[in-house]
């Protein structure tokens, strides 16, 4: 957690050419950012000033007598890693740019003659980064202490959870004044809370677990970045916390088995597992997923019934994760499905329960797992290999027979299958037979 920002100092930049007229240009170029400019006319002069002051960014020329930017840069990145170093090169110096790449680890080199708004904006990322990897090892060291601080902690809680249901809530609120007052560390957190569930309620052991591996994947498959996939994984390992408090034959009963007021009971547990989370700031985006991850694609889901994209991709992703496994456990339908049919299930739903991009993304991460008892895997032109051979005829929405049960797959017919689905706008679904490699 933050303390009170205090305003950054001014960025130091260290500028080396052998020309004056071009260390002009560059003090022009940075003056109206605030950064504190340094110049020096030779690589010896450059490493002269880095002794004695503190610089983030080098900006060096190739070419220098005595000392060139390769030789002066390979040894700014062995004596001070930390400091960014960009290279000013022509066109010409192909060899020695790549010398340069090789020897000084440069963060970018810019093409002289340069473009003002490129090698500003190449200076500016090359800060950020800087301040980036600074920041992440504050962080580190801050989290190394409050681990040697769980540490005492740990060995009470272990204590406590053998009391079970009557202990749960009195450990929950032991971790969280625990957390005010000792600032402990994130994720330990969290699975100390996935312990405390799973003690509660041992029909769902291993089940978070299961959805946060499944929900990793997608939204890397989606190209979600580094922030929004550890919020779609902590969702995923905490979707289920709303539950504490429910009696436990609910927790293991299929959802289309509930009475009306069991499922209203069971039905307000993405509401409260949200209240929890949003008391702890790290998990204020996790907990929005865990509201609504049984929001459903086309509206008819709960707790808010949105639809579409205004449901967050990490709730849409979630969902299918989520219900993958719970089908597979029976808690979702009246008895436990096949993996084979709880893909056909997700399948079936495309674009009504589920989104279906993630659908798509989920298919293609299943190619190729099928076991042996599978008659036959749907799966989208996408994630067809060749080789692969039709389990059913493939028929066009209008009628007519596209691709004939038994057709052996090879990479002409992907190419067509997808064309037919960009040039007509369909979603078209092909069933494989599990045998084929």
């Amino acid at each position: 957690m933050s303390e009170s920002a205090t305003p950054a100092p001014p960025a130091r930049l260290l500028c080396v050419d052998d020309e004056p007229s071009i260390l002009s240009a560059l003090k022009r170029v940075f003056r109206p950012y605030g950064y504190t400019v340094f110049t020096a006319t030779s690589g010896k002069e450059g490493l002269a000033i880095l002794e004695r002051e503190p610089i983030d960014v080098v900006i060096s020329d190739m070419r220098m007598p005595e000392m060139d930017g390769a030789q002066f840069l390979e040894q700014v990145f062995e004596r001070w890693p930390e400091t960014k170093r960009i290279l000013l090169t022509g066109y010409a110096d192909a060899a020695a740019t790549i010398a340069a790449i090789n020897l000084g680890k440069i963060w970018r080199y810019v093409a002289k003659p340069w473009h003002d708004d490129e090698l500003v904006l190449a200076v500016q990322q090359a800060i950020a980064h800087r301040q980036l990897m600074q920041e992440n090892a504050r962080l580190a060291e801050l989290t190394r202490q409050q681990n040697e601080e769980l540490k005492a902690l740990n060995a009470q809680l272990e204590a406590k959870v053998a009391e079970r249901t009557e202990a749960l809530q009195k450990t929950l609120a032991s971790l969280e004044a625990a957390h005010r007052e000792l600032k402990l560390s994130f994720l330990t957190m969290v699975q100390v809370l996935i312990g405390l569930f799973e003690l509660h309620s041992r029909s769902l052991a291993g089940h978070s677990r299961r959805v946060a591996d499944t929900a990793r994947q997608l939204a890397r498959a989606l190209e979600c970045d580094e922030a929004e996939t550890q919020d779609v994984v902590l969702a995923a390992l905490l979707h289920d916390i709303g539950k504490f408090g429910l009696p436990e034959h609910l927790l293991g009963k299929p959802y289309n088995m509930l009475t009306p007021g069991e499922r209203a009971q069971v039905m307000q547990h993405p509401q409260r597992g949200e209240a929890v989370l949003m008391a702890i700031p790290q998990l204020k985006n996790a907990a929005l997923l865990v509201r609504h991850h049984h929001e459903c694609f086309d509206g008819s889901g709960f707790p808010d019934h949105l639809a579409g994209l205004a449901i967050p991709l990490g709730a849409r992703i979630l969902a299918v994760a989520n219900d993958f496994d719970a089908l597979q456990m029976g808690t979702l339908v009246s008895r436990p499905l096949k993996p084979a049919e709880a893909r056909t299930f997700i399948l079936d739903n495309r674009g009504k329960r589920y989104d279906p991009a993630v659908v798509d993304a989920f298919l293609a991460q299943l190619a190729g797992q099928i076991p042996e008892e599978v008659r036959e895997l749907p799966m989208r032109p996408g994630t067809l290999r060749p080789g692969m051979v039709l389990a059913r005829d493939l028929v066009h929405p209008e009628g007519y027979l596209l691709l004939a049960k038994g057709q052996v797959v090879d990479e002409t017919i992907i190419k067509q299958l997808l064309k037919i689905e960009a040039t007509e706008n369909l979603r078209l679904t092909l069933y494989i037979r599990p045998e084929t490699p």
